[in-house]
């Protein structure tokens, strides 16, 4: 199996330098922000933080192709690292911590066991305080450093009855006719949380929750997070069961609980 410790660690260069722009920005009363043509905001931060993680990216990994969600896609070829700049820009124009920098990697043709190809997946919220990260077939960690870390494993918990589960809205779901569906799996978890965004994955790696799903995601939303839960031991697919975060939504657990949350989330007027 390839090594991409290498990766990892650029990973996390790439991370601090970002966390210092956005960290500098964070709370600022003068931070500018715009509305982009999907309606969401976006600042001169998320805009700093990609343009500075391009940058590195071009003088460290010169034949690797990017793809952010604030200056789309550069470059070609197997190598493409996926960037999400602010992950939760809505809290951050707010002064609301739960926000994060994602970084991930996909190498074509490295299939892991569920079909995915991303190789290393890095998620900093610098706000929180933490930082998660993972690579392929290197497990899943938490801490401040490569050198000091905490290795992540999901949760054992095996019955809806007994699960906590995490998600960002009702509005998602509604507006795809699945807010019934979704409801229903509410009810039958022991416990339910909007975390959101970001953090939810996190806490399924940490075995904190159970599972967690979003009804619409972009690629850049779920590159980094996808790995980290499936190095933890969990399971990442859309809410049809396609393994990886390439499906424009997600279901994330422990693995134990994966059919359940799929099959409660794919009933109602939206089901397939």
């Amino acid at each position: 199996m390839p090594d991409f410790y290498d990766d990892l660690r650029l990973a996390h260069i790439l991370a601090d330098a970002a966390d210092s722009v956005t960290m500098a920005r964070f709370k600022a009363l003068d931070l500018k922000v715009e509305t982009k043509p999907d309606m969401t905001p976006v600042s001169e931060a998320d805009k700093a933080a990609e343009e500075l993680i391009r940058s590195q990216l071009q003088r460290a990994r010169p034949r690797d192709a990017v793809l952010g969600e604030e200056f789309g896609t550069e470059g070609g070829g197997a190598r493409r690292w996926i960037v999400d700049p602010i992950d939760g820009t809505k809290n951050y124009v707010r002064g609301v911590p739960v926000w994060a920098t994602l970084i991930a990697l996909s190498v074509r043709g490295e299939g892991g066991p569920e079909g995915d190809d991303g190789v290393v997946g890095l998620v900093s919220a610098p706000a929180l305080g933490r930082r998660w990260w993972a690579s392929k077939g290197g497990g899943a960690y938490t801490g401040r450093s490569l050198s000091s870390a905490t290795r992540l494993k999901v949760s054992g918990v095996d019955r809806l009855a007994d699960a906590s589960f995490s998600y960002s809205s009702l509005t998602g779901w509604e507006e795809r006719g699945r807010l019934d569906a979704f409801l229903g799996l509410t009810r039958a978890c022991w416990r339910t949380r909007a975390y959101g965004d970001f953090w939810s994955y996190m806490m399924v790696a940490e075995g904190a929750v159970d599972l967690c799903a979003e009804p619409e995601l972009s690629v850049w939303d779920m590159a980094a997070p996808s790995v980290v839960v499936r190095e933890a031991g969990g399971r990442f697919t859309s809410l049809d069961g396609v393994p990886g975060p390439y499906g424009e939504n997600a279901a994330a657990s422990n693995g134990l609980l994966h059919e359940d949350l799929l099959a409660r989330l794919s009933r109602g007027p939206a089901a397939r």
